[in-house]
């Protein structure tokens, strides 16, 4: 498949964008790029380790730098973090230039997969109901993405497959 432009996976933190984005580029032979994965491979540490050295403030900037390098590119399917498009001038460039696909889940189903991994530092100390709030808040700016894909009791070939669907109307 060719594209004039690309396919942004955005969504909270376990949420599925790494995994759901590489299924789709394979299967639309695009390349990928997870942005959390660029930006540990650059930092030469995971995202946990250097929110807890240096900050989230410096994270932000650096994420963005990356992400918005990526931005420039053409024909990708685009992973980027849970907090990324929060960023007013990422959400502007995406939402303008791209296509933006939210994974949405439910409260419940990604508050239970983000209490089993510890690699996400801004959930790490996080009571339930802190995350559900960080969801519901977060919810309302990811409502601003061009597409919703509502991933509830939906197998992972089944979302490639609607986010292909839907971006095709």
């Amino acid at each position: 498949m060719k594209l004039k432009k690309n396919l942004i996976l955005i969504g909270m933190m376990a949420s599925g964008k790494s995994t759901i984005g590489q299924l789709l580029a394979k299967k639309l032979r695009l390349r990928f790029f997870d942005t959390d994965f660029i930006f540990e491979k650059k930092m030469k540490m995971k995202i946990a380790e250097f929110f807890h050295k240096r900050g989230e403030k410096k994270f932000r900037n650096l994420e963005k730098k990356i992400i918005l390098n990526i931005l420039k590119k053409n024909n990708c399917v685009v992973s980027i973090g849970g907090g990324a498009f929060i960023d007013h001038e990422i959400r502007n460039i995406a939402n303008k230039k791209h296509k933006t696909i939210w994974l949405n889940w439910t409260s419940d189903t990604l508050i239970n997969r983000i209490k089993k991994n510890n690699k996400r530092p801004l959930a790490l100390n996080l009571t339930n109901n802190e995350l559900n709030k960080l969801i519901v808040d977060r919810s309302k700016i990811y409502s601003r993405a061009k597409y919703k894909i509502d991933c509830e009791n939906m197998k992972k070939v089944e979302i490639v497959n609607r986010i292909i669907e839907v971006i095709n109307q």
